[in-house]
């Protein structure tokens, strides 16, 4: 049930030099919390004694918490270093068929006849930037066209599959893409060098393709979840007149002053992001029952194995924060038609962060829902009717903005 959310609600509390998250799909700045509890790894070595009769010392993960169901090879592969790309992609490939069987809605009753297409293309940067199109099935009319931007430490490969042909089975075509660093692109893991980074390589990926013969003439809209909602307005903010429609879930636009680093702190952060950018130094504290209200989901969620799952990086937390300060500065400017959903007890992002967009946002067109008792990750985490009855609200919508153009 839908509801409006009453001004009194307190935000969670939060420190920025305390708390890290490893989320699927997740509020990198609010929380610093993991969504996904990814499994335990301790390290054993062992001397093994080579041709040349000099012995050579072996150091092999082992996982202490291996993920259930799986043998130990699959362990084995699911707990290797995935700061750069082969060895992400390498892991994607090993789980294909395990994560088709997974136990979830967004899995075992996905929509049937979905065409899918995979590729890699070079951005500007020279960075190979991963992408995946979901097209409707053969007879579907198609009313329109949908761009995802995912969240911090996704990918569009697990959940956002089922997502994305939930929406295509609706009559829409829908574009996804790894933002470089994350999930398939190429980039060291976690490593956000630049906000504005992530942002133009979004503009430059999906102009491209809007560009395609057979996208003339439809209409685009955005959808971003979280750290993608953030991508997804100053992608907007850009090019205000290039999209007909975004669509913002549990969005990062917004951090409250008293959920910010204390000053000092600030300045220290900023200074070591300066000397050692690279570095993961915030700790973690994993609350990932936050997350995902439903537990079988919450479960399911683990086997999102290419998600970064790391400290987060002194570089990437500066540049999340001024990216939100931006959009602050400049809410008055979106001017978009806008969907905003968000789950009302979601203690990750504030959902009062959304109705302070709702409010600030210039846009004539623009609705507000609020889902009471729900969680952060409300595309995948809640009970399956709840998540239906949102992809419903969303495919609504854009049938809506489709019937005005």
């Amino acid at each position: 049930m839908d509801f409006s959310l009453k001004l009194g609600l307190t935000p969670s509390s939060f420190s920025l030099t305390r708390r890290k998250f490893h989320s699927p799909i997740n509020h990198p700045l609010k929380h610093q919390l993991p969504i996904v509890t990814p499994p335990s790894l301790k390290l054993k070595s062992r001397t093994i004694s080579t041709s040349s009769g000099n012995p050579h010392l072996t150091v092999m993960a082992e996982l202490s918490k291996p993920l259930d169901g799986l043998s130990q090879e699959l362990n084995l592969i699911a707990s290797q270093n995935l700061d750069h790309a082969p060895a992400r992609r390498r892991v994607r490939s090993a789980f294909t068929q395990v994560q088709q069987q997974l136990d979830h809605p967004l899995f075992k009753l996905a929509p049937t006849g979905i065409r899918t297409e995979e590729w890699y293309e070079r951005n500007s940067r020279g960075t190979e930037i991963f992408l995946k199109s979901w097209t409707p099935p053969s007879g579907v009319k198609i009313k329109g066209a949908v761009f995802f931007c995912h969240g911090y430490g996704d990918t569009c490969t697990f959940f956002f599959e089922g997502i994305a042909k939930r929406i295509a089975v609706a009559g829409y075509v829908v574009y996804a893409l790894d933002h470089p660093g994350f999930g398939l692109s190429e980039g060291l893991h976690g490593y956000i060098p630049s906000f504005d980074g992530l942002v133009d390589n979004i503009i430059e990926r999906y102009a491209k393709i809007k560009g395609r013969p057979e996208l003339k003439g439809l209409p685009c809209f955005l959808l971003g979840q979280s750290m993608g909602g953030a991508v997804a307005l100053k992608v907007h903010l850009k090019e205000a007149h290039a999209w007909d429609g975004v669509i913002l879930v549990a969005a990062m636009c917004r951090i409250a002053e008293d959920v910010k680093p204390p000053p000092p702190v600030l300045k220290a952060l900023i200074l070591l992001s300066r000397v050692m950018p690279k570095a993961k130094l915030l700790p973690q504290r994993d609350l990932a029952e936050l997350g995902f209200r439903d537990l079988k989901s919450r479960k399911v969620a683990e086997y999102n194995v290419i998600c970064y799952n790391d400290r987060m990086r002194l570089k990437t937390a500066v540049e999340l924060l001024k990216a939100t300060e931006d959009i602050e500065a400049k809410l008055d400017k979106v001017s978009s038609p806008l969907l905003i959903l968000h789950g009302a007890a979601d203690k990750v992002t504030d959902p009062m962060v959304s109705q302070f967009l709702y409010q600030k946002a210039s846009s004539k067109d623009k609705t507000l829902k609020l889902y009471e008792g729900g969680y952060h990750s409300i595309l995948e985490g809640e009970p399956d009717d709840r998540i239906f009855a949102i992809f419903d609200d969303i495919t609504r919508w854009l049938d809506s903005q489709c019937s005005t153009k």
